[in-house]
């Protein structure tokens, strides 16, 4: 009896202590996380954008090159969803004029005629994965598939719900495929500044010296250069001639040299603050080398705010590839993006007549917002005991 004294007030012991103190950091960082309301519902939009991206084929309604000569600049058509009080979802067409003097194109309704809608329809077909950019070897070995989520019934049928471009391509089809190429270079592009990141902040941090003094020194040259004039100093050495990948990943290596920066500083910060703990000291007086130091010892110990610090730095990068996109020096059709479509809308008159050409530029400052809420409360989450 007396033998089974200890293990009883264990027990008790272990059950009368508070959760929050036994629990993992991650543990932690999920309780506080999922108190930021705004966080989770950006993480809901987030995991949405990606999803819909991954499979643009299917939420598309048309393909991103289908093209209508009739409907070049044509307006958004309303979706009618009964039809004679059953749900028969309908758009009418649209008959199109032209001004004799100011040459401008308008449209009319055709009541007349009508284009049927369905759910689970036929249409164009698409490669399942990423199809922004043309890969050959993904092409060859891609599963090509035809079943759209919602469009019309007669694939040679136009129905553009968010209006047409000037050459009569479907908005909302090349704005999902857009968010291909625009969502993952952003991601790309943060992982890249990872690990330059990580490492010249790790290597600045335990070396010190003039070793430390020549990084930190890059780093302030590089953060008092703007970053647009920099940006496009850097673009600029990407032939327009490549290839459409090849010019995808000079970009993202672009904006990866220039972002690498803050996660440099903070990386140091931290190292700077773990070299002194007594399991950093015991490593080092153990002969771990320093790069397995870094990435097992220290690196695990902050890897919240690294998650946090990355988070924040994306809609930076997904900005960057769109200004340069949008002035005419990042990525150029074929390929499609956010940047590139709203090259589309460059002069005042343009937005004017056709404020649709516009609806990237919502893309844009809703998935910026996103990550900005999420980043907000992961970096809230990351010291959950404050």
């Amino acid at each position: 009896m007396l033998n089974r004294l200890p293990q009883v007030f264990k027990r008790k012991n272990v059950e009368d202590t508070p959760k929050q103190l036994v629990a993992s950091q991650w543990q932690l960082m999920w309780w506080k996380f999922r108190k930021h309301h705004l966080a989770l519902i950006s993480l809901v939009i987030i995991f949405a954008l990606y999803f819909i991206s991954f499979f643009a084929g299917f939420f598309a309604p048309k393909a991103m090159d289908t093209y209508y000569r009739g409907y070049t600049s044509a307006p958004p058509m309303r979706i009618h969803w009964f039809d004679d009080g059953r749900f028969a979802p309908f758009v009418y067409a649209f008959d199109q004029e032209t001004d004799p003097l100011t040459y401008r194109r308008t449209y009319t309704i055709n009541e007349e005629e009508k284009i049927r809608l369905g759910f689970f329809v036929r249409g164009d077909s698409y490669l399942v994965g990423l199809h922004g950019i043309p890969i050959n070897p993904i092409d060859k070995i891609a599963l090509e598939l035809d079943w759209h989520l919602f469009g019309t019934v007669d694939p040679d049928q136009p129905f553009y719900p968010f209006g047409a471009d000037d050459v009569g391509r479907d908005m909302i089809s090349r704005l999902i495929y857009g968010s291909q190429v625009s969502l993952s270079i952003g991601m790309v592009s943060v992982f890249l500044s990872l690990i330059l990141g990580i490492f010249l902040g790790g290597i600045s941090a335990l070396m010190g010296g003039w070793i430390d003094n020549f990084i930190q020194r890059m780093i302030e040259v590089i953060k008092s250069i703007p970053d647009i004039p920099l940006w496009m100093a850097l673009a600029t050495a990407v032939p327009a001639r490549w290839d459409p990948i090849y010019v995808y990943f000079g970009i993202t290596v672009v904006l990866s040299l220039i972002g690498w920066t803050g996660m440099a500083r903070v990386v140091r910060g931290k190292f700077v603050a773990l070299r002194e703990e007594e399991f950093i000291m015991s490593a080092e007086l153990d002969g771990v080398p320093r790069v397995r130091l870094i990435f097992k010892h220290m690196i695990p110990s902050f890897m919240s705010h690294i998650i946090a610090s990355a988070t924040l730095a994306i809609p930076g990068m997904i900005l960057g590839e769109s200004a340069l996109s949008f002035i005419g020096i990042g990525l150029r059709d074929p390929v499609v993006s956010w940047g590139v479509m709203l090259n589309d809308a460059l002069n005042i008159a343009a937005i004017a007549k056709y404020p649709w050409l516009m609806l990237p530029g919502v893309a844009l400052v809703i998935t910026v917002l996103a990550f900005n809420f999420l980043g907000d409360g992961l970096r809230d989450a990351a010291d959950p005991y404050h």
